[in-house]
């Protein structure tokens, strides 16, 4: 009977870690380029009773056997990373990726970090940085004199300076893209960073081998679906609910046995 208070009680610890993460994709439903979460279970150990497959008389087997569960627990919380809808801003230092590929940050430690948010903005030196003003890498720095700023779908970076007829390249943006994205460490501001699991970063040029393309003026939203959380956080809330009507018959069913000799 103890056996069951154990593992509807893991039950009720794994759903509460699900709606953890669950209520942590709605609040950044509005973050742009937020990648949704999702967790995984898995089973406990098994206790075998009786093993299928042993002899029951001369000449015959048991079918199947006899094997109690412990429960479940979390297995992993994995990043979801398909393409989120775009939102068109018209701020030429906004950018979305059509496709695969991150934006490349650095960050003030020296180390390098990767977002799939490009709402980007220029610091007092005209440099592109992030709203925690970290330069993108690799650094670009806008003329003070310009007047307007172009992004091309390659990142080819050019503007036009007042008295000039002409535009001129200042730079390009780099992506970089991973096997496993899945792997990414997350740090929060919206960055990532390289793990054994994500594989190395490979860097190149927007819609070349694999990468996706820059789309200037549009950022790239969350890719949360609200209906489908709410969804989730109702079968959670259920999944909860009845593990815990499984501890409560069990401990009536404790208090009867304790009774009987009344």
């Amino acid at each position: 009977m103890l056996r069951s208070l154990w593992t509807a009680a893991s039950g009720m610890q794994a759903q509460s870690l699900n709606i953890d993460v669950i209520s942590n994709n709605l609040a950044n439903v509005n973050t742009s380029g937020f990648k949704k979460s999702r967790a995984d279970f898995q089973d406990l150990l098994y206790e075998t009773l009786r093993p299928a497959g042993v002899a029951s008389s001369a000449g015959t087997e048991v079918p199947t056997g006899i094997q109690l569960g412990h429960g479940s627990r979390p297995a992993a919380v994995q990043k979801i990373f398909i393409q989120g809808d775009f939102q068109q801003t018209k701020n030429e230092l906004d950018m979305a990726i059509e496709g695969d590929g991150f934006f490349q940050i650095l960050q003030p430690s020296g180390e390098v970090a990767y977002t799939r948010s490009g709402a980007f903005k220029l610091d007092s030196e005209g440099r592109i940085v992030t709203s925690d003003g970290f330069l993108m890498e690799p650094e670009i720095s806008v003329p003070s004199d310009s007047i307007w700023i172009s992004i091309g779908i390659d990142g080819t970076v050019s503007v036009l300076q007042a008295g000039s007829a002409a535009p001129s390249e200042i730079g390009t943006i780099q992506l970089t893209r991973f096997v496993n994205p899945a792997g990414l460490h997350n740090i929060g501001r919206n960055l990532y960073l390289p793990t054994s699991a994500s594989g190395d970063a490979i860097t190149g040029t927007a819609g070349e081998a694999g990468f996706g393309t820059i789309a200037q003026g549009f950022l790239e939203m969350s890719n949360v679906s609200v209906v489908d959380e709410m969804v989730n956080l109702i079968i959670a809330q259920r999944a909860y609910e009845i593990n815990s009507k499984a501890i409560q018959t069990s401990d009536e069913m404790l208090q009867m046995a304790n009774n009987i000799k009344r």
